[in-house]
Protein backbone atom coordinates (compact mmCIF):
# COMPACT_ATOMS: atom_id res chain seq x y z
CA UNK A 1 0.00 0.00 0.00
CA UNK A 2 1.22 3.53 -0.78
CA UNK A 3 -0.69 5.29 2.28
CA UNK A 4 0.69 7.21 4.45
CA UNK A 5 1.78 6.40 8.37
CA UNK A 6 -0.96 8.31 9.58
CA UNK A 7 -4.24 8.42 7.77
CA UNK A 8 -7.22 10.33 8.94
CA UNK A 9 -10.87 9.07 8.10
CA UNK A 10 -13.87 11.31 7.79
CA UNK A 11 -16.84 11.55 6.23
CA UNK A 12 -21.16 12.40 6.85
CA UNK A 13 -22.61 10.55 9.72
CA UNK A 14 -23.78 7.73 8.21
CA UNK A 15 -21.02 7.01 5.56
CA UNK A 16 -19.49 3.66 6.94
CA UNK A 17 -16.45 5.81 8.28
CA UNK A 18 -16.00 3.89 11.26
CA UNK A 19 -16.86 0.70 9.38
CA UNK A 20 -14.20 1.59 6.75
CA UNK A 21 -11.58 2.69 10.02
CA UNK A 22 -11.76 -0.52 11.55
CA UNK A 23 -11.63 -2.77 8.89
CA UNK A 24 -8.91 -0.84 7.27
CA UNK A 25 -6.63 -0.98 10.85
CA UNK A 26 -7.72 -4.80 11.00
CA UNK A 27 -5.67 -4.83 7.18
CA UNK A 28 -2.79 -2.82 8.42
CA UNK A 29 -2.08 -5.34 11.34
CA UNK A 30 -1.68 -8.01 8.32
CA UNK A 31 1.38 -6.10 7.03
CA UNK A 32 2.80 -4.43 9.77
CA UNK A 33 3.73 -5.24 13.80
CA UNK A 34 2.63 -1.72 15.45
CA UNK A 35 -1.01 -0.34 14.39
CA UNK A 36 -3.28 1.70 16.39
CA UNK A 37 -6.59 3.35 16.17
CA UNK A 38 -7.67 6.45 17.52
CA UNK A 39 -11.74 7.25 18.14
CA UNK A 40 -11.91 10.74 18.11
CA UNK A 41 -15.75 10.82 17.11
CA UNK A 42 -17.11 12.92 19.68
CA UNK A 43 -20.10 13.81 17.97
CA UNK A 44 -22.21 10.09 17.23
CA UNK A 45 -22.69 7.69 20.57
CA UNK A 46 -23.17 4.84 18.22
CA UNK A 47 -21.36 2.76 16.06
CA UNK A 48 -18.03 3.52 17.04
CA UNK A 49 -14.87 2.37 16.39
CA UNK A 50 -14.24 2.12 20.12
CA UNK A 51 -17.22 -0.30 20.91
CA UNK A 52 -14.76 -3.08 19.17
CA UNK A 53 -12.04 -2.60 21.70
CA UNK A 54 -11.78 -6.63 22.71
CA UNK A 55 -11.89 -7.64 18.98
CA UNK A 56 -9.30 -4.88 18.17
CA UNK A 57 -7.22 -5.73 20.88
CA UNK A 58 -6.95 -8.87 20.44
CA UNK A 59 -5.54 -9.12 17.29
CA UNK A 60 -3.07 -6.71 18.25
CA UNK A 61 -4.07 -3.31 17.45
CA UNK A 62 -4.17 -0.24 19.90
CA UNK A 63 -7.19 1.67 20.74
CA UNK A 64 -7.30 4.87 21.72
CA UNK A 65 -10.57 7.16 22.57
CA UNK A 66 -11.81 9.63 25.09
CA UNK A 67 -11.04 9.74 28.45
CA UNK A 68 -14.59 9.10 29.50
CA UNK A 69 -14.91 5.11 29.49
CA UNK A 70 -18.76 5.40 28.98
CA UNK A 71 -19.61 4.75 25.14
CA UNK A 72 -22.64 6.38 25.68
CA UNK A 73 -21.49 9.73 26.63
CA UNK A 74 -20.39 12.45 24.06
CA UNK A 75 -17.78 14.82 26.30
CA UNK A 76 -14.82 16.26 24.10
CA UNK A 77 -12.54 14.78 26.73
CA UNK A 78 -9.45 13.50 24.15
CA UNK A 79 -6.74 11.07 24.94
CA UNK A 80 -3.64 12.18 26.18
CA UNK A 81 -1.83 9.29 24.10
CA UNK A 82 -3.20 11.47 20.77
CA UNK A 83 0.78 13.21 20.20
CA UNK A 84 2.17 10.12 20.56
CA UNK A 85 -0.10 8.68 17.94
CA UNK A 86 0.62 11.37 15.30
CA UNK A 87 3.99 12.14 15.85
CA UNK A 88 5.49 8.05 16.55
CA UNK A 89 7.52 7.17 13.60
CA UNK A 90 7.39 3.05 13.95
CA UNK A 91 3.79 3.30 14.03
CA UNK A 92 0.85 2.82 11.22
CA UNK A 93 -2.20 5.06 13.34
CA UNK A 94 -5.47 5.53 12.52
CA UNK A 95 -8.00 8.48 13.53
CA UNK A 96 -11.66 7.54 13.27
CA UNK A 97 -12.95 11.91 13.35
CA UNK A 98 -16.62 12.62 13.71
CA UNK A 99 -19.01 12.49 10.65
CA UNK A 100 -19.49 15.68 11.00
CA UNK A 101 -17.90 19.65 10.61
CA UNK A 102 -17.95 19.82 14.62
CA UNK A 103 -15.93 16.71 14.91
CA UNK A 104 -13.69 17.74 12.77
CA UNK A 105 -12.96 20.46 14.95
CA UNK A 106 -11.11 17.95 16.75
CA UNK A 107 -8.61 17.62 14.26
CA UNK A 108 -8.01 21.64 13.93
CA UNK A 109 -6.26 20.66 17.48
CA UNK A 110 -3.65 19.14 16.23
CA UNK A 111 -3.09 20.40 12.79
CA UNK A 112 0.29 22.03 13.16
CA UNK A 113 1.02 18.52 14.28
CA UNK A 114 -0.37 16.51 11.89
CA UNK A 115 0.96 18.58 9.16
CA UNK A 116 5.01 17.96 10.57
CA UNK A 117 4.19 14.19 9.76
CA UNK A 118 3.09 12.58 6.20
CA UNK A 119 -0.50 11.79 6.58
CA UNK A 120 -3.36 10.48 4.17
CA UNK A 121 -6.57 12.24 5.01
CA UNK A 122 -9.53 9.90 3.76
CA UNK A 123 -13.04 11.29 2.91
CA UNK A 124 -15.76 8.59 2.76
CA UNK A 125 -18.65 8.86 0.43
CA UNK A 126 -21.59 6.93 1.17
CA UNK A 127 -23.71 7.92 -2.43
CA UNK A 128 -27.20 6.65 -0.67
CA UNK A 129 -27.30 9.73 2.22
CA UNK A 130 -29.06 12.37 1.46
CA UNK A 131 -26.06 15.40 1.89
CA UNK A 132 -23.99 13.18 -0.57
CA UNK A 133 -25.97 12.06 -2.76
CA UNK A 134 -24.66 14.52 -5.46
CA UNK A 135 -21.46 15.71 -6.57
CA UNK A 136 -22.09 19.15 -5.52
CA UNK A 137 -23.44 17.92 -2.26
CA UNK A 138 -20.39 15.62 -1.14
CA UNK A 139 -17.82 18.43 -2.23
CA UNK A 140 -19.59 21.37 0.00
CA UNK A 141 -19.75 18.73 2.80
CA UNK A 142 -15.41 18.00 1.84
CA UNK A 143 -14.81 21.63 1.48
CA UNK A 144 -16.32 22.36 5.42
CA UNK A 145 -14.43 19.62 7.00
CA UNK A 146 -11.04 21.14 5.00
CA UNK A 147 -11.87 24.63 6.37
CA UNK A 148 -12.79 23.01 10.10
CA UNK A 149 -10.08 20.92 10.75
CA UNK A 150 -6.93 22.88 9.13
CA UNK A 151 -6.36 19.84 6.73
CA UNK A 152 -6.43 18.60 3.49
CA UNK A 153 -8.02 15.77 1.97
CA UNK A 154 -5.93 13.51 -0.24
CA UNK A 155 -7.83 10.26 -1.00
CA UNK A 156 -11.65 9.16 -1.81
CA UNK A 157 -13.46 5.77 -0.49
CA UNK A 158 -16.94 5.16 -2.46
CA UNK A 159 -18.30 3.36 0.79
CA UNK A 160 -22.02 3.26 -0.73
CA UNK A 161 -24.04 0.59 0.74
CA UNK A 162 -26.86 -0.20 2.13
CA UNK A 163 -25.82 -2.85 4.76
CA UNK A 164 -26.31 -6.44 4.03
CA UNK A 165 -28.81 -5.40 1.14
CA UNK A 166 -25.95 -3.79 -0.60
CA UNK A 167 -26.26 -4.56 -4.08
CA UNK A 168 -23.63 -3.78 -7.39
CA UNK A 169 -25.90 -1.24 -8.56
CA UNK A 170 -25.43 0.69 -5.15
CA UNK A 171 -21.85 0.27 -5.39
CA UNK A 172 -21.58 1.30 -9.31
CA UNK A 173 -23.74 4.16 -8.36
CA UNK A 174 -21.11 5.20 -5.63
CA UNK A 175 -18.43 4.69 -7.91
CA UNK A 176 -19.79 7.37 -10.72
CA UNK A 177 -20.64 9.57 -8.24
CA UNK A 178 -16.93 9.41 -6.36
CA UNK A 179 -15.36 9.69 -9.47
CA UNK A 180 -17.34 12.63 -10.40
CA UNK A 181 -15.76 13.87 -6.86
CA UNK A 182 -12.83 13.36 -7.83
CA UNK A 183 -12.65 14.61 -11.27
CA UNK A 184 -14.07 17.73 -9.82
CA UNK A 185 -11.76 18.24 -6.78
CA UNK A 186 -8.60 16.31 -8.96
CA UNK A 187 -8.87 14.42 -5.41
CA UNK A 188 -7.93 10.76 -6.61
CA UNK A 189 -10.25 7.84 -5.29
CA UNK A 190 -8.38 5.59 -3.27
CA UNK A 191 -10.72 2.81 -1.96
CA UNK A 192 -14.09 1.51 -3.37
CA UNK A 193 -15.49 -0.70 0.17
CA UNK A 194 -17.74 -3.28 -0.82
CA UNK A 195 -18.86 -5.74 2.02
CA UNK A 196 -17.22 -8.92 0.89
CA UNK A 197 -20.54 -10.77 0.01
CA UNK A 198 -21.05 -8.01 -2.51
CA UNK A 199 -17.55 -7.68 -3.81
CA UNK A 200 -17.51 -11.10 -5.33
CA UNK A 201 -20.45 -9.70 -7.78
CA UNK A 202 -18.07 -6.85 -8.81
CA UNK A 203 -17.23 -7.05 -12.44
CA UNK A 204 -16.26 -3.12 -13.33
CA UNK A 205 -12.59 -3.30 -13.79
CA UNK A 206 -12.37 0.63 -12.53
CA UNK A 207 -13.92 -0.69 -8.98
CA UNK A 208 -12.11 -4.02 -8.76
CA UNK A 209 -8.62 -1.97 -9.37
CA UNK A 210 -9.28 -0.61 -5.77
CA UNK A 211 -11.42 -2.96 -4.77
CA UNK A 212 -11.43 -2.80 -0.90
CA UNK A 213 -13.64 -6.15 0.32
CA UNK A 214 -14.81 -5.19 4.35
CA UNK A 215 -16.56 -7.21 6.88
CA UNK A 216 -19.50 -5.62 8.45
CA UNK A 217 -18.12 -5.16 12.31
CA UNK A 218 -19.88 -2.60 13.15
CA UNK A 219 -22.87 -4.51 13.20
CA UNK A 220 -23.94 -7.15 15.52
CA UNK A 221 -25.22 -10.27 13.68
CA UNK A 222 -29.26 -9.78 15.12
CA UNK A 223 -29.06 -6.08 12.72
CA UNK A 224 -29.99 -5.60 8.82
Amino acid sequence: MLDKRLVIVIGHYGSGKSEFSVNYAVKMKEKYENVSIADLDIVNPYFRSRERREFLEKIGVKVFDSSIKNTAIDIPALPAEMTGVILNPNERSILDVGGDPVGARVLARYAEQIKNVEYDMFFVINGNRPETSTCEGAIKYLKIIEATSKLKVTGLVNNTHMLKDTKVEDVEFGHELTKKVSWETDIPIRYEAVIKETAENIKNEEILEKLFPINLYMREEWMS
